[in-house]
C-alpha cells in the first residue's frame, strides 16, 4: 500500500493522525518565546494523537528522549546556552527513510532547518515553515545592518520553498506578502489565562522589592540583549522616577546585556530567568509593563502581561497591534517613536484612572485568547497541507478560520 493511501486510512472522526517531524534549533529548557510556544504545540499535537518527533541540536546536560533526534550544533556567540544547528542532511535522510513523516514542520531557518527543507524536498515530503524571528532586523543592533537585506532575501527564498508558512499576525502576513513571500497563513498565539492572572499578585512579594501597596513596580520581561531596545526601558523608567521616586524597575530575564546593566544600574532589580507560577507572580505583582522591542514577530510577553492585569506600553505592531485597543487595554505608540513611548509611560503614572482602566481592559481582552482555538487552527493547517500534497480531500475537514 502506498504512503499516500496510508494517510487516508488514518481518518478518525474528525482529523487524521499524522506523523510530524518538527525541526528546530531552540527548545526547552531554553527560555524564549519560540521554544516555549513550540513545546506547548508539540505536547498538544501528541495529546491529539499525532506522532511527533522533534529534531534539535544537543543541549548541555539534557538527554534526548525516544521521540527526539539529536544533532550537532555550535554555541551562538553572546547567547550562552543557545546553539545553532549544523547541517544534518545524511542524518535526516537516514531517519526519514526508516520513519517517514507525513509532514516536516521547520521552526527555524538556520543550517539545520535548511537541511530539513532540502531533504524533505528531495523525498517529496511536504514542509510547513514558521516565521518566528525577524533575524534581518537584528542588524541595526549588532553593527551589521548592511547585511540585513541579504538575510531577508534568504528568508524569503527559504519560506517560498515550503508548501505553507505560518505567521502569528495579520499585519505580518500583509507585510510579508508585499515583500514577495508566498503561501502564508495566520495561526495566532494564545495565552494561559489560568496561569497568568491578577489573582497571583502578592503583597509580600512586593515587599521584597521594597514596595508598599501604593508604590509602583515597573516590569520588563524578556532577553537582556541589544535587539530588545532596552535603552528605551531605561529612559522611560527615568521619566517615571521623576514623577514617582519610589518606583522600582524589575527586569526578568537574562542575556548578554545583563552584566553591564547590573554594573551601571545597581538599584534595579534583576530577577533572572523565571518560569511557571514564579514568573506569573512576578507579572501580577507589578503595575506597569514596558515593552519597547522593535524586532518581534509576535511578543508572547505582551499577552502574558495583559492577562496578568498590567498596564502595557508597547509599539503599535506585532501582538500589541493585534490585541491592544489604545487607552482601553493598554497604550500603543507609533513604531520606533522613543519620545512617544516615554510620554505614554509617564501618562500611566500621572493618571491613576487611566492606569486602572487599561489594566482592567487588558484582562478582559485576554479572556477569549486561550490556546485551544490556536491549536485547532494549527492542527487543521498541518492536515490541510498534507492533503493538498497528496491530492486527497476530506469533506469533514473545515478550512482554517481566517484570522
Amino acid at each position: 500500500m502506498s504512503h499516500e493511501v496510508s494517510i487516508l486510512d488514518r481518518t478518525a472522526a474528525a482529523l487524521p493522525r499524522l506523523r510530524i517531524c518538527v525541526v528546530t534549533e531552540t527548545y526547552p529548557p531554553e527560555v524564549n518565546g519560540v521554544a516555549l510556544t513550540l513545546e506547548r504545540c508539540v505536547e498538544a499535537m501528541r495529546d491529539r494523537g499525532h506522532h511527533v518527533v522533534v529534531v534539535r541540536p544537543s543541549q548541555l546536560g539534557v538527554e534526548g528522549s525516544e521521540d527526539e533526534l539529536i544533532t550537532s550544533g555550535l554555541p551562538i556567540p553572546g547567547y550562552p546556552g543557545l546553539k545553532m544547528g549544523l547541517p544534518a542532511k545524511s542524518k535526516l535522510r537516514q531517519h526519514w527513510q526508516s520513519w517517514r513523516p507525513d509532514l516536516v514542520h521547520v521552526i527555524t531557518e538556520g543550517p539545520l532547518g535548511w537541511s530539513a527543507l532540502s531533504v524533505a524536498e528531495s523525498m517529496h515530503i511536504p514542509v510547513v515553515a514558521d516565521f518566528h524571528t525577524n533575524f534581518h532586523s537584528y542588524g541595526r543592533h549588532y553593527g551589521w545592518g548592511w547585511f540585513s537585506q541579504v538575510i531577508y532575501s534568504y528568508l524569503r527564498y527559504f519560506h517560498n520553498r515550503a508548501q505553507l508558512t505560518l505567521v502569528p499576525t495579520r499585519g505580518m502576513r500583509e507585510r510579508l506578502i508585499a515583500d514577495g513571500f508566498k503561501r502564508l497563513e495566520v495561526v495566532a498565539r494564545g495565552v494561559d489565562t489560568v496561569l497568568f492572572h491578577p489573582k497571583r499578585r502578592d503583597a509580600e512579594f512586593r515587599l521584597k522589592w521594597g514596595l508598599g501597596p501604593d508604590d509602583l513596580a515597573v516590569l520588563y520581561v524578556g532577553r537582556l540583549a541589544a535587539e530588545k531596545n532596552l535603552p528605551v526601558v531605561l529612559l522611560a523608567f527615568d521619566a517615571i522616577q521623576k514623577i514617582e521616586p519610589r518606583a522600582k524597575l524589575v527586569l526578568v530575564g537574562d542575556g548578554p546585556a545583563r552584566a553591564t546593566l547590573e554594573t551601571e544600574k545597581p538599584n534595579y532589580i534583576f530577577a533572572g530567568i523565571r518560569r511557571g507560577e514564579d514568573l506569573a507572580t512576578h507579572y501580577a505583582s507589578a503595575d506597569i509593563f514596558l515593552f519597547p522591542s522593535l524586532t518581534e514577530t509576535f511578543g508572547n510577553v505582551t499577552l502574558e502581561a495583559m492577562a496578568s492585569g498590567l498596564a502595557v506600553v508597547a509599539y503599535d505592531y506585532a501582538a500589541a497591534a493585534e490585541h491592544i485597543t489604545d487607552r482601553e487595554s493598554g497604550l500603543l505608540v507609533p513604531y520606533d517613536d522613543t519620545q512617544a513611548f516615554i510620554q505614554a509611560a509617564q501618562a500611566l503614572v500621572q493618571s491613576v484612572s487611566l492606569r486602572n482602566r487599561v489594566r482592567s481592559g487588558a484582562v478582559l481582552s485576554c479572556e477569549p485568547l486561550g490556546w485551544e482555538q490556536v491549536l485547532d487552527d494549527m492542527e487543521r493547517a498541518l492536515v490541510k497541507t498534507v492533503h493538498a500534497e497528496t491530492q486527497a480531500i476530506l469533506p469533514a475537514i473545515a478550512t482554517p478560520r481566517s484570522l
